[in-house]
């Protein structure tokens, strides 16, 4: 079941289209991915979602009823930009913040304590927003655009200003959210946070959706022949073996064994016949397909646009 539908997307800024004909299903209870390079026109998609903007044409969709002001209850939202009052208290602004959003002081308070200790934050609560860092204030953001415990969340950018430990505590809160039923759209372009994370993805690029879909579909669909085999034996023979079929990518020795990554030339040849082929040839310790990272299918994507416009013009 779809929880949110945006149809034929069209908003224009002062002559430039930021969003043409954009349309994107986002499955409930999943993580959907919205990736395209800057100035892509992610953000305005994002905007009009969380009805800070209207498209010019085009529908949306909440829980299968047309978008309304109402739904925004129900929405949690954190911008790339971050908004958070420099000179005001991390406690008092995330108790008010909370407040606005419906929720009791008493149970809001409930609720800050639980997020404060799960990030150990605690002693955070009386100081300004402008003594943190970048980093900490993400945090604090983070915490503010959940707080709420909404069902429906919006993440623009979320890793930004957080190193590396932070950003796996962010991954984990991601998927433990979805486990208990949250519905997660995701703008980054950290594309190994995309296969960690996301269920589908949206990549646009200059207005336009230029690929989407289940990611795993996706890499299986962007697969380009290529195998990585672990073998002990006489190197020499798998190399004549496979001068004629396959393409020799790599090749790493290392504590007795011959690490090779190949492409298979001869398309007629399938798996099977490919390792039956090897297995004489010496003690195969491991064979495994490669298929192409988010960050390859990003590029190869992209890429081919820019490429069809330079060929047209």
């Amino acid at each position: 079941m779809n929880i949110f539908e945006a149809k034929g997307i069209v908003k224009q800024y002062s002559g430039h289209r930021a969003l043409d004909n954009v349309s994107v299903s986002i499955r409930e209870g999943s993580v959907f991915g919205i990736l395209g390079p800057n100035g892509a026109g992610k953000t305005s998609l994002i905007r009009i979602m969380n009805q800070i903007t209207a498209p010019d044409e085009g529908e949306l969709f909440f829980k299968g009823q047309p978008l309304n002001p109402s739904n925004i209850v129900e929405f949690g939202y954190l911008p790339e930009e971050r908004g958070l009052y420099k000179k005001m208290k991390v406690g008092e602004q995330a108790l008010y913040l909370a407040m606005l959003r419906g929720v009791k002081k008493t149970e809001a308070l409930k609720r800050l304590k639980f997020w404060f200790e799960r990030f150990e934050i605690q002693s955070w609560w009386g100081k300004k927003v402008e003594e943190l860092s970048k980093g900490m204030q993400q945090k604090v953001q983070f915490i503010i655009s959940v707080l709420h415990e909404p069902k429906f969340l919006i993440f623009d950018e979320p890793f930004s200003g957080f190193d590396p430990i932070n950003v796996n505590i962010l991954k984990q809160e991601i998927l433990r959210m979805k486990e208990e039923g949250a519905t997660i759209i995701l703008s980054t372009h950290n594309m190994a946070s995309v296969e960690e994370l996301c269920d589908d993805i949206a990549l646009i690029n200059k207005s336009k959706v230029v690929l989407s879909g289940a990611v795993s579909e996706i890499r299986q669909r962007f697969k380009n022949n290529t195998y990585a085999v672990t073998y002990s034996g006489f190197i020499n023979l798998i190399e004549a073996s496979l001068r004629h079929q396959y393409e020799i990518l790599s090749h790493v020795e290392k504590d007795g064994l011959h690490h090779l990554k190949f492409k298979l030339l001869d398309q007629s040849v399938s798996t099977n016949m490919l390792i039956s082929g090897l297995l004489p040839l010496g003690n195969m310790i491991s064979f495994n397909e490669v298929l192409p990272t988010m960050n390859d299918i990003f590029i190869n994507a992209v890429g081919e646009i820019v490429n069809e416009e330079i060929l047209t013009n």
